[in-house]
């Protein structure tokens, strides 16, 4: 008679942030002893990058999962403006703290490689890898189809999303999570010859949810923040993962990554865009398996 594996058990959480704001956590518990994975999100998403990975990832090791503030389960903090890439990194230590974790591989999505960054340089000691997809050092603003269009416009995009801010969440509300949002985005911005509407129309579901003042205070934050200065100096494994046709993140910073971070280890995936990993999952999911499954055992 075939024996099941056995589930991996699973409890969730709100760890407490420095200023008290409540962070919501699931974790997935490992049967075994090696290194835990954090997963952080890109800005507005709230795990659907992960839906191949986790499972995966899952079979023999404990995974933590958590939202940022103003998303998913965790509420806006009470001060608007501690929405920042630190405050961000200063949540990871108390999730990580919560969890029960010592030491994680950080795996970060789009702005979620920002986070996982910072979090390198203010408690390098809870980091044991980072695996960076799809993301940059900062400042993506500048970056956006590789033209600083963006972030000269930003600041008008700002300031009338806060003139207006009830007809621009109506609009949010009641247009991203739509079949029109969804045929312009796979037309535009990411591989619609590669991805399946299950998996990317979540991503839409989740933003239109989330206040869209928190979203572009937050965007304005990671617009301002680079941890480029840092990258010669990281001493942890790192995998990079890249799409060739990622236009919100040029593959020229994820090169520029591996050739700054000592050691660092490169996948360019052809045809992937901003949301590779569930364009090509079969590759991705076997590369990160494969890099984790070979860091030493955290202890």
């Amino acid at each position: 008679m075939l024996q099941r594996t056995p589930r991996p058990r699973e409890r969730q959480g709100f760890a407490v942030a420095r200023d008290g704001t409540p962070l919501y956590y699931r974790v997935h518990e490992g049967a075994s002893d090696a290194t835990p994975i954090l997963f952080c999100d890109g800005i507005g998403c709230d795990g659907y990058i992960w839906k191949y990975l986790e499972p995966e990832l899952v079979r023999d090791r404990t995974v933590v999962h958590w939202h940022y503030r103003g998303h998913g389960r965790t509420p806006a903090p009470r001060n608007p403006e501690r929405v920042t890439i630190a405050d961000c990194a200063d949540d990871v230590v108390s999730v990580l703290e919560a969890a029960q974790v010592e030491r994680a591989v950080l795996m970060g999505h789009s702005m979620g490689v920002q986070v996982c960054l910072e979090s390198w340089r203010r408690a390098s000691d809870r980091v044991a890898g980072l695996v960076l997809l799809c993301g940059s050092y900062g400042m993506p603003l500048r970056t956006f189809k590789g033209s600083r269009a963006l972030d000269d416009l930003f600041p008008l995009v700002r300031f009338a999303i806060h003139r207006v801010p009830r007809l621009v969440t109506a609009f949010w509300r009641n247009v991203v999570p739509t079949d029109l949002a969804y045929l312009i985005a796979t037309r535009f911005e990411v591989n619609g010859a590669l991805i399946r509407r299950e998996d990317f129309f979540p991503y839409l579901e989740h933003i239109s949810s989330v206040d869209v003042r928190l979203f572009i205070d937050m965007l304005a934050a990671a617009g301002r923040h680079s941890t480029r200065e840092i990258l010669p100096d990281i001493t942890v494994p790192t995998l990079i993962i890249a799409g060739d046709r990622d236009s919100f993140t040029p593959l020229s910073l994820s090169e520029e990554m591996r050739a700054q971070i000592p050691g660092a280890e490169l996948l360019v995936v052809q045809g992937g865009s901003h949301t590779t990993p569930i364009e090509r999952p079969g590759l991705v999911t076997e590369t990160v398996a494969r890099f984790v499954r070979d860091l030493p055992v955290a202890h």
